[in-house]
């Protein structure tokens, strides 16, 4: 039996051209591209203004999936964490992260992680598969749906600008995701074939009708990847996961500064296409007493100080199995203090979720532990 095409897996012209190729016409893609996207189609019967016939051929070759969330936990802080059961068994992470209306869902992109980031929870299950385009896409799709039907307890509705960041944009309905970071499981640039459509369908005004100002792809510094994100993709923002200072640290808890060491990142952050005042987000996790002091602050400043950059400090969140420490609090302060003072934009990131399972690869461990 030949098995389906699944529809999600293909960009808008992707979908023309699958249709063009059993003979139907290019408005066709159009009509079914926005029920999939735009009226969350689960099949096509559901297509009333798409001739029967058509409906027909699409359920005989074609259909349309969706992931549905095997656990959820919400925090008292309204932090939702999603575990969604693929088709071959594999599970992965969603995070929603609601703060005043301008909700944030950070997704991911592979089962696993290859890169063996010392201090990250998902790298100890290591890389099992990529995840498809659909699989990608579907993350966004579900939670939508669930916050529809569940708001975020955290959620403020707001209307015109009211959200505070100047870009006149109204947030008029608790199931709005503003923002979507690529910081989930998996290393982002190292799925681009699945990825770069995925952003695509993302930012598509026929498809989820998100901002490329709205869309982060996060990478621990894949050198020739960050090169071909910002031709492919020139206008979403990168956020690159720096969390060391000098090579010789960044050697040991970043296995991938051994192929593209600090000169070769910092030079191809410098070259990323960054339209209008845009800025490449550098993620710094604060590792007690390892990484955390005004030495490495003041390297911090020197390695970023010719790339338009905003910093997000972010303190460790301590996870069984891991020797790593949080910074103190006295640490984060004076970390923090130091940049402001430079003008640099910083943010220190609130440890949320804490009472959930929110950092990364928690909530899929827990169960995973649960059925051994």
């Amino acid at each position: 039996m030949t098995q389906k095409i699944d529809l999600k897996n293909m960009t808008l012209p992707a979908l023309e051209q699958f249709l063009r190729g059993q003979g139907k016409e290019r408005f066709r893609a159009l009509q079914v591209f926005k029920w999939i996207y735009q009226q969350d189609a689960h099949g096509f019967a559901e297509m009333t203004n798409i001739s029967k016939t058509l409906r027909t051929e699409l359920d005989d070759t074609a259909r349309i999936s969706n992931l549905t969330a095997e656990a959820i936990e919400e925090g008292s802080d309204g932090t939702r964490k999603y575990l969604f059961a693929l088709d071959d068994g594999a599970s992965v992470e969603s995070v929603l992260i609601p703060i005043e209306g301008r909700n944030t869902l950070c997704i991911s992109s592979q089962v696993g992680c290859a890169m063996a980031c010392e201090f990250c929870l998902t790298g100890t299950f290591r890389l099992t598969r990529n995840l498809t385009t659909a699989e990608i896409v579907n993350q966004i799709m579900a939670v939508r749906r669930d916050i529809e039907k569940n708001p975020p307890s955290q959620f403020v509705a707001a209307g015109g600008d009211e959200d505070g960041d100047g870009d006149g944009e109204a947030v008029d309905s608790p199931a709005a995701i503003r923002n979507i970071v690529l910081m989930g499981m998996g290393e982002p640039l190292h799925n681009l074939d699945n990825v770069i459509p995925a952003i695509q369908i993302m930012i598509d005004g026929n498809g989820l009708q998100l901002s490329n100002r709205r869309v982060t792809v996060s990478t621990c510094g894949l050198v020739p990847e960050m090169k071909r994100l910002g031709e492919e993709i020139p206008n979403v923002n990168l956020a690159v996961s720096l969390n060391a200072t000098t090579d010789e640290l960044r050697d040991r808890i970043m296995p991938v500064n051994r192929r593209y060491p600090l000169k070769e990142l910092m030079k191809a952050c410098r070259e990323f296409p960054l339209p209008g005042r845009r800025k490449v987000t550098f993620e710094y996790v604060m590792l007690g007493g390892i990484n955390d002091t005004l030495e490495d602050a003041k390297r911090l400043l020197k390695l970023i100080s010719d790339i338009p950059n905003k910093v997000n400090l972010i303190p460790f969140n301590e996870h069984e199995g891991c020797n790593f420490k949080a910074p103190t609090k006295a640490a984060i302060d004076a970390f923090h203090k130091y940049l402001i003072d430079r003008y640099v934009t910083v943010i220190t990131r609130d440890s949320r979720g804490g009472d959930i399972s929110a950092a990364c690869g928690q909530l899929k461990g827990k169960l995973e532990k649960k059925e051994a």
